[in-house]
């Protein structure tokens, strides 16, 4: 190879390695081709040690020099590859329209870098990265080609596993039934699955991450930091989330655990930082609410049905109570007559009427009695919104046979009060199935029953609208009393019903009323103290 080769070589050589970014003792060295014979040993040297296959070949890809490192990445010896063709270490699995573009590139002065696939002299197959450039003499014309590749077998694999290791969290993710997404420390989200987008349109309330974090952090206070310092996981945080409407309602458990990511950027190279990462998952409960909502008010109908057989006893004996007592007491009235008369000739109708009056006192006694007992309220925290919710279910399939529209408008955080649960659950299935009855009236008109829970400084209220025909103002009154129905229609039933709801609010310290400014049919107002720790400062 003459000088003049050799120096075209060199400095192809050197553009070779400075796209490839090796051999920065070659960039260094100068190279001076004055018959020195320490610098054309230096050039040899370099070119012999860079650590990169090096090998150059005719204008026909006939291989005319390998170096050492080629030796090493294809297994094949000096003797063994040189005057073969380069062809010799392809694995004929290249496309070729790879090698036409190759050739097309090379044939036109320019270099060409690309991937091959190729063959080692023991037959196992290599991923190599090369990169070919033509050698041109001083007309510019091509006297060899210069190729330069290395190995990158196990760099492709380790990119593929990384490739494939995404698209398997991926599919496990988007395979999985809950909704899950991967969020950043500023509350992005980076990786989400198909059940978590149908969040988004399900929902209604923006991106659902930020709306369950909200919720998340409102609940968990102070101990959401602590949790996320401590890179501990959290589980079983339920949420209902009410629809526009308020109508329907659904259950979602929230759970999560942060993880942190080894930052990848080249500022932090030899920092070790690391991002944090949120992993949450969204798992809709509701049709397991709605199983244990229903057991749940099955129970509770089950209890109401025991207290209602009390009830209905009750009524029934205090009915006959009332029935007797009435007569009992013009009896009386007759006997004080005929006592205050003092004839003999009443003495025996006297005689008469008093051994009546010890009967039917005995009966009164008897009947009295026979009395079941109420048993002694059990005081505990007690969420109204709860007993009125409740009640709804109750009663649900009776509001939809009459088409009743229920506007149900609770205050979203209601404070306890101090009672029995049952109790307060009789009070307002009493007071619900008596605007049920009035709104199913046969005057017409709009159907509907409005309740809602409202607080004052000192009070919870709860209000039950109907648009029934109402009850007089002057009858107001009078429904709370035993067996009086609130006009002749019998729109209000004949019973007890009123004056247990009233002895029920009276238990708890309450006040019930109807309201005399509303007249869009009958509203009954039931107020409850609050318990002393839940009033404000000004109010003590």
């Amino acid at each position: 190879m003459t000088k003049t080769s050799l120096y075209f070589l060199q400095t192809h050589i050197k553009k070779m390695c400075a796209i490839n970014e090796l051999s920065p003792q070659l960039s260094d060295a100068t190279i001076k081709f004055n018959g020195d014979v320490i610098a054309y040993n230096l050039f040899l040297e370099t070119v012999e040690q860079v650590p990169v296959a090096i090998s150059i070949t005719d204008k026909k890809a006939k291989i005319l020099y390998v170096n050492k490192e080629f030796t090493a990445v294809t297994g094949y010896q000096p003797d063994d590859i040189l005057g073969q063709n380069e062809s010799i270490l392809s694995d004929k699995r290249t496309p070729k329209t790879v090698y036409h573009e190759l050739w097309h590139t090379i044939r036109n002065q320019k270099v060409w870098r690309g991937i091959l696939c190729n063959r080692h002299k023991s037959g196992h197959r290599y991923i190599a990265d090369l990169t070919i450039a033509p050698i041109l003499n001083e007309a510019n014309e091509i006297t060899y080609y210069i190729g330069m590749h290395r190995d990158i077998t196990q760099t492709h694999e380790a990119e593929k596993n990384v490739i494939n290791q995404k698209l398997l969290i991926e599919s496990v993710i988007n395979a999985s039934p809950i909704a899950m997404v991967v969020l950043d420390a500023q509350d992005h989200v980076i990786l989400d699955n198909h059940n978590y987008k149908a969040l988004v349109s399900d929902l209604d309330k923006g991106e659902p991450a930020a709306f369950f974090l909200t919720l998340l952090r409102n609940e968990m206070g102070e101990h959401w930091t602590q949790l996320q310092t401590d890179k501990q996981g959290f589980n079983h945080y339920e949420f209902k989330i009410e629809d526009k409407n308020g109508r329907r309602a659904r259950w979602f458990s929230c759970a999560g655990n942060w993880f942190l990511e080894n930052d990848i950027h080249v500022d932090a190279f030899f920092d070790q930082s690391a991002k944090h990462y949120l992993i949450l998952t969204i798992t809709d409960i509701t049709r397991q609410r709605r199983q244990l909502e229903a057991l749940h008010i099955q129970t509770l109908k089950t209890l109401m049905t025991e207290d209602e057989r009390v009830r209905s006893i009750r009524e029934t004996l205090l009915g006959a109570i009332h029935q007797i007592q009435m007569p009992m007491n013009q009896i009386k009235a007759a006997e004080q007559i005929l006592k205050h008369k003092g004839t003999e000739q009443n003495s025996g109708l006297l005689n008469i009427l008093q051994q009546i009056q010890t009967s039917g006192e005995e009966a009164i006694a008897t009947m009295q009695h026979c009395l079941p007992n109420i048993l002694h309220i059990t005081e505990a925290p007690v969420n109204l919104n709860q007993i009125l919710h409740e009640v709804l279910l109750l009663n649900s399939q009776r509001l939809l046979n009459n088409g009743i529209d229920v506007h149900w408008q609770p205050l979203a955080v209601l404070p306890h009060i101090m009672g029995s649960a049952n109790r307060l659950r009789m009070l307002f299935n009493q007071l619900l199935d008596n605007a049920i009855t009035a709104v199913s009236a046969p005057y017409s008109g709009e159907q509907y029953i409005k309740i809602s829970t409202h607080l004052t400084p000192e009070l919870i209220h709860v209000c039950i609208d109907d648009s029934g025909p109402g009850i007089p103002v002057d009858k107001h009154s009078k429904v709370f009393e035993p067996f009086y129905t609130a006009n002749a229609t019998g729109t209000h039933k004949v019973g007890m019903g009123l004056v247990i709801a009233k002895e029920i609010v009276t238990q708890h310290h309450g006040f019930i009323d109807i309201d005399q400014h509303y007249y869009q049919g009958c509203r009954f107002k039931i107020s409850f103290p609050l318990p002393p720790h839940e009033l404000g400062e000004e109010t003590l």
